[in-house]
């Protein structure tokens, strides 16, 4: 297929490229500069010249390519909401520019289901109110597409993507230590998150769209959750920093905007996942990589 990738100098979508050449896919990888651009050519990748915040160039990328993987997001946090709403436009405009053509469109989303007490599964469907509705909304939308001739479907990104690098919202907890001096959790540490290696992830995404079916979503999760308190202990004990509890009423003074993910038990399972579609996870573990990999 001849793919046209977002995102496609990111951590995730640059590891995607990977996956897509290996499998004799083409790819066509949107780039903003001219720096992004010499990078996707040095890597064998069509450049598609353009913005996410461009949704009539994204429409047009779209109808020239047999199918779409979306990895773009902004994350400037501080911007979160706006990103969203550009999120938002951007799916519609692809989604509109495939109707009626059968085409793949995969959209990337994250594990906005409120399932209190349990692992969410890829049958709950996301958030559309609240701070959930900022990657709900567009997932939604892009589920919606497949009643109109897209073979459109989801992946929600487990919120720990990790490789040598990066660590999806770990590296936030990993910048907070070293920013205090102490590795902390929140209560006692029993909240649990899910986690992906993003080699693990990126093969994910190529199955969904070679494999996946009109309105599937799918949980790009390697391990269900890993408790909070375990990830300050090892980041703690690689970086040479005490452990400790923080209390609930203290979690915003101390971990700022990540504190409201600190203080939830977001679980997940992608046993669907991997029934479905035949993906398994077979990368390092996120403590694995903590331990070895990732920190000095």
């Amino acid at each position: 297929m001849r793919v046209f990738l977002t995102g496609a100098t990111g951590f995730i979508g640059s590891t995607v490229i990977e996956e897509l050449h290996a499998a004799g896919h083409q790819v066509v990888g949107l780039a903003r500069s001219d720096i992004a651009a010499a990078a996707l050519k040095e890597r064998g990748v069509e450049v598609w010249r353009g913005d996410v915040a461009d949704p009539a160039g994204l429409a047009e990328a779209a109808r020239g390519a047999d199918g779409v993987i979306h990895c773009a997001f902004g994350h400037d946090f501080s911007n979160y909401l706006e990103a969203g709403e550009a999120d938002l436009r951007a799916v519609s405009a692809m989604a509109q520019a495939l109707a009626g053509s059968g085409k793949p469109l995969v959209v990337t989303s994250g594990l906005t289901a409120a399932t209190p007490g349990r692992a969410s599964t890829e049958a709950d469907p996301a958030q559309t109110e609240g701070m959930g509705a900022v990657r709900g909304r567009p997932e939604a939308l892009a589920l919606e597409a497949s009643q109109s001739g897209v073979r459109s479907m989801v992946v929600r990104l487990a919120p720990s993507v990790h490789d040598r690098g990066q660590q999806g919202l770990v590296s936030q907890l990993i910048e907070t230590a070293r920013r205090t001096g102490v590795s902390a959790y929140v209560g006692d540490g029993g909240e649990r998150w899910p986690a992906v290696h993003r080699r693990d992830a990126a093969r994910l995404f190529r199955l969904a769209l070679e494999r996946g079916q009109p309105g599937q979503r799918l949980h790009a999760v390697g391990e269900e959750g890993v408790s909070l308190r375990a990830i300050a202990e090892v980041v703690g004990e690689r970086l040479g920093l005490p452990t400790r509890s923080v209390d609930f009423d203290d979690a915003f003074n101390h971990f700022g905007w990540v504190a409201a993910a600190v203080a939830n038990d977001i679980r997940a399972s992608s046993v669907l996942t991997q029934e479905s579609l035949g993906w398994r996870p077979m990368e390092p573990g996120l403590l694995e990589g903590l331990r070895g990999l990732y920190l000095p």
